[in-house]
């Protein structure tokens, strides 16, 4: 098994669907970095050699931050946000949609779920 930047690539996929599994690695990072080191995208990586696998792990260090550092930096801005009292970081803080969208329908992924408040039946508030 291939690992790269501490993540166990999966041993039956190509190389540039496999190294997606990284952090930080998407479609376009992913071809770049197999073009830069000179390996097909169309191979598996159960057919990659160490040396390869040694390749794209250096190529990964050197030119980008992934995994925990790149986690650590976005940790770091949101919590920066949330000390300065911006707009952003209130939002952040009171776990809702950041850039805009609408809450009154929507943002059940963001806000939870839906919490009814306000009608009983008459029974129930006459026994309180």
């Amino acid at each position: 098994m291939a690992r790269v930047a501490g993540v166990d690539l999966p041993k039956a996929k190509r190389v540039d669907i496999a190294l997606r599994y990284v952090y930080g690695v998407g479609p376009a990072r992913a071809v770049q970095i197999l073009e830069s080191v000179g390996i097909d995208g169309a191979t598996r990586v159960k057919d990659l050699t160490e040396g390869d696998v040694s390749k794209i792990n250096t190529e990964i260090t050197k030119s980008f931050r992934v995994e925990g550092d790149l986690r650590r930096e976005i940790q770091g801005n949101i919590r920066r946000l949330i000390e300065t009292n911006s707009y952003r970081g209130f939002r952040h803080r009171r776990n809702l949609p950041v850039h805009g969208q609408r809450t009154k329908s929507n943002a059940r992924t963001r806000r939870g779920r839906r919490r009814t408040v306000g009608s009983q039946k008459a029974s129930e508030t006459a026994a309180a």
